[in-house]
C-alpha cells in the first residue's frame, strides 16, 4: 500500500493549522538509522486510509517527494470532535532488524462453534489484536483464531494460536492468556435447566 507525500518546511502549531486549513495533514517519519523528516499529506486520502485494516498493520510504502521508502504507522492524532486527522508517524523499516508490530485478530468459524450452535453461547472476544515480533517480510495482515471446536465455558488461548513462520507473540503479562471464550448467558441456562427439569410424579388412583 502506498502512501504519497511531501516534505514541509515550515514548522510549529501556525504552520500546521495553516496546512490543515489547506486540506493537508502535518507528520513525520523517522527512524532507519536516518534524520527524521517533517511531511504533509493528503488530509482525505489519510482519512480513507486510516479506515482500512491493512493500514494499521503492514509495511506501507512512503513516497516522499518520489522518494519511496518502507514504514510503518506508529501513530496518528484525531480531533477531539472533527472528523480530522491532526498529526501522524511514521516508522522507517530496516527488513534486516526485527520488528514489533500489534497484528489484528480475525475470528473465524464462530457459527460452527459447538459453544454457539449447540449451547446457544455467546463469543467473547478478550483480545481484538496480538503483538507480535517478526522480520518485515514475515509480518501477516492478520491472525486467524478459529474458533470450529471451540466448546461452551472454555477458552483459546495465546499458546493455541497457529502463528506463521518467523512469527512470535510478544506476551507483557508473562503468562498465557485467554484470547477468546464461548459464554452461555443466564437466561439460556436457565431455560436448559427448566427444559430438562423431571416432570412431577403423576398422582395416585383414587381409592
Amino acid at each position: 500500500m502506498e502512501v504519497i507525500a511531501n516534505t514541509r518546511d515550515v514548522q510549529g502549531k501556525g504552520a500546521s493549522r495553516r496546512l490543515r486549513r489547506q486540506g493537508k495533514t502535518p507528520g513525520v517519519v523517522y527512524g532507519g538509522g536516518k534524520d527524521a523528516v517533517n511531511i504533509e499529506l493528503d488530509h482525505n486520502a489519510l482519512f480513507h486510509a486510516l479506515k482500512r485494516e491493512t493500514f494499521h498493520a503492514s509495511i506501507l510504502t512512503l513516497a516522499i517527494d518520489g522518494a519511496r521508502e518502507a514504514v510503518l504507522l506508529r501513530d496518528y492524532i484525531m480531533h477531539p470532535f472533527r472528523m480530522e486527522v491532526q498529526h501522524i508517524d511514521f516508522q522507517r523499516v530496516d527488513k534486516t532488524q526485527k520488528i514489533h508490530v500489534k497484528v489484528p485478530l480475525h475470528f473465524i468459524n464462530a457459527d460452527i462453534a459447538p459453544g454457539v450452535k449447540l449451547a446457544a453461547g455467546v463469543v467473547t472476544h478478550i483480545m481484538t489484536d496480538l503483538d507480535v515480533s517478526c522480520l518485515a517480510d514475515n509480518l501477516p495482515e492478520f491472525i486467524a483464531v478459529d474458533l470450529a471446536d471451540l466448546q461452551a465455558g472454555h477458552s483459546i488461548h495465546l499458546s493455541e494460536l497457529k502463528l506463521p513462520a518467523g512469527v512470535e507473540a510478544v506476551s507483557h503479562r508473562g503468562d498465557d492468556s485467554a484470547v477468546v471464550t464461548i459464554v452461555v448467558p443466564r437466561g439460556a441456562v436457565a431455560e436448559e435447566a427448566a427444559e430438562t427439569a423431571v416432570a412431577p410424579a403423576a398422582m395416585p388412583p383414587a381409592a
